[in-house]
């Protein structure tokens, strides 16, 4: 009775993301050419739009999705009555994409991507449109490669056969080092708080404060925060 129980149980998961997996599919059927003709008009790769639209809509099946034919999760004014929502709603779904590249081309800090990427990258694209205030979450962009990675969508950006993929950029720790290392100091042979308070442009007492110390003895070797 158990091994029939389990059996059963597996066969529901494994349905469940069969069924999932096909939606996905099923709405990149739908709407890939109309994210080709955008992406050949505005030169954002479709890989790119389809990959958020699958992410903000979940696939299509989202509530704002189908009531409100909203796919990129914009923010407005809705005269929708059945649902209650702060998301805009648009007479049907090309619409909605229509409106996330006006949105892109609308904001300051989302323009220049314009002319810094081609339709091809749509990894520093993905980077972009994050750090440009779409998304709050830190993980949205590469959740969103994750999405172009998993279904393939750079097949849908018309690479040419030669294209090289730009490297992807590596995050320096060299400033963030030398703030570490201003933000503390080691006390030296000689050294007292008096002296190193006007060294760093600060006072003893607001060192002995941030360090919480008693009186204004100091060791050599100790650390000191700023």
């Amino acid at each position: 009775m158990t091994k029939s129980l389990l059996l059963v149980w597996l066969c529901a998961i494994t349905l469940t993301f069969s069924a999932k997996a096909q939606t996905t599919a099923e709405y990149i059927a739908e709407n890939v050419e109309y994210a080709q003709t955008l992406m050949r008009e505005h030169k954002i790769p479709a890989s790119v739009i389809l990959a958020v639209a699958i992410h903000e809509s979940a696939s299509g099946t989202s509530k704002i999705a189908r009531y409100l034919n909203n796919h990129f999760g914009i923010k407005g004014p809705n005269s929708n009555t059945e649902i209650r929502s702060s998301y805009r709603d648009y007479p049907s779904p090309k619409e909605s994409y229509d409106s996330f590249l006006e949105f892109l081309k609308s904001r300051s800090s989302l323009i220049p991507l314009f002319d810094k990427y081609d339709q091809f990258d749509y990894r520093n694209w993905a980077r972009g449109i994050h750090r440009g205030g779409y998304a709050r979450s830190r993980t949205w962009a590469s959740q969103i490669i994750g999405i172009i990675k998993r279904n393939n969508l750079s097949q849908y950006d018309e690479r040419p056969d030669d294209y090289v993929e730009p490297p992807t950029p590596v995050a320096s720790t060299t400033h963030r080092s030398a703030k570490k290392s201003r933000s503390t100091y080691t006390v030296k042979k000689g050294d007292s708080l008096n002296k190193i308070a006007k060294s760093k442009g600060t006072t003893a007492t607001s060192l002995m404060k941030k360090n919480g110390l008693k009186g204004a003895a100091l060791k050599p070797g100790q650390k000191l925060k700023l």
